[in-house]
């Protein structure tokens, strides 16, 4: 266990910065989201959710796999290879890395998705304790705790005092440790239990500590053919894909190709299942009503996603899709209608 003055990150950050690409939360425009360090920029690691999850750095939000071109009549192909510089993630909470799991399940079982695999890869993930969750928060619903270390984690952070403790969780995380060791002192685990406590006491008064998915004990098809409640609640929606751009879990996309002439580009996007057109094919789309799309949105979460994965559901419980959506479609809900309660 390590600890450095919070007056000295900069310092750190910019230690780190000569080795890695360091990305943290930091202002943009109105905004926080994680950005990459510079000296100038407003860091924010007190803000307790960025506006954005941290998935665009393994599934970034477009990506081109290849480049193509015409050469007098002859077609010229070129792959495009993920960049192998490591990058450091520096203040994701527990939630977002959690999340990685989720997306690990779906791009590196067989056959691999290599450009995912290699942004997984060259990653190093800091985590940061939350000493203030938010009313909106339940991650707790999915097992994740908020004052410890997240299995995902390669170095797990505390903010207590005027201290900020590092505890390296995996070989690289050691690595990054031991590339900045001189700017460290040493610091003792215990020294955080009483913080951990008082997380501990904030979690268990939230108002939403109780929801519990496990609760959704109905079958499959008895909650696919709960019409009038899917009725219900997708009458509200207006599809605009808000809920699905902001999950750090979602991973629709779309491939599409770039005509420009003699020249073009093969890329992948991110695609959201609440929209009319995703998975347009040559009949058209098989969700044919926006019952039928936000019915699927909350079973693949729900029902459909821990049925194939050992209980592990596709949310974490950040609570950003509660906060963005226009029209307060909330997956809380959701999960208490499914369990009865």
């Amino acid at each position: 266990m390590k600890r450095i003055l919070k007056s000295n990150l900069p310092e750190l950050w910019e230690s780190i910065s000569n080795n890695f690409d360091l990305f943290l939360p930091m202002e943009q425009g109105t905004l926080i989201n994680f950005g990459a360090y510079e000296t100038d920029k407003n860091i924010r690691l007190d803000i307790l959710k960025t506006n954005s999850s941290v998935k665009e750095f393994v599934f970034p939000q477009t990506e081109t796999y290849l480049k193509f071109k015409l050469n007098k009549k002859k077609l010229e192909l070129t792959p495009v290879a993920v960049e192998d510089r490591e990058y450091v993630l520096f203040g994701v909470r527990n939630c977002d890395a959690a999340s990685f799991k989720v997306m690990d399940n779906i791009f590196l079982r067989q056959p691999v998705d290599t450009y995912y695999k290699a942004h997984r890869d060259r990653g190093i993930i800091v985590t940061l304790a939350c000493n203030n969750p938010e009313e909106t928060c339940f991650c707790s619903a999915f097992g994740i705790d908020a004052s410890e270390t997240s299995p995902l984690a390669d170095i797990a952070t505390w903010e207590k005092g005027d201290y900020l403790y590092l505890d390296a969780k995996s070989e690289k995380g050691e690595k990054l440790l031991n590339s900045v060791v001189t700017l460290l002192e040493d610091g003792e685990s215990s020294e955080l239990e009483e913080l951990k406590r008082e997380i501990k006491i904030k979690l268990e008064n939230l108002s939403l500590r109780k929801l519990d998915p496990k609760k959704i004990t109905k079958t499959q098809q008895d909650i696919f053919e709960m019409e009038d409640f899917w009725e219900e609640l997708s009458k509200k929606c207006l599809a605009c894909g808000s809920c699905t751009f902001v999950c750090p879990t979602c991973h629709c996309y779309d491939v599409k190709d770039y005509d420009g002439g003699n020249s073009g580009e093969r890329y992948r996007c991110w695609d959201s299942c609440m929209i009319s057109d995703f998975t347009r094919m040559a009949h058209g789309n098989p969700r044919t009503s926006q019952l039928q799309r936000v019915r699927q949105r909350f079973m693949h979460k729900l029902v459909y996603y821990p049925k194939n994965h050992d209980g592990l559901y596709s949310c974490v419980g950040c609570g950003r899709c509660i906060e963005k959506c226009p029209v307060g479609l909330n997956i809380v809900r959701v999960i208490k209608r499914l369990g009865e309660e």
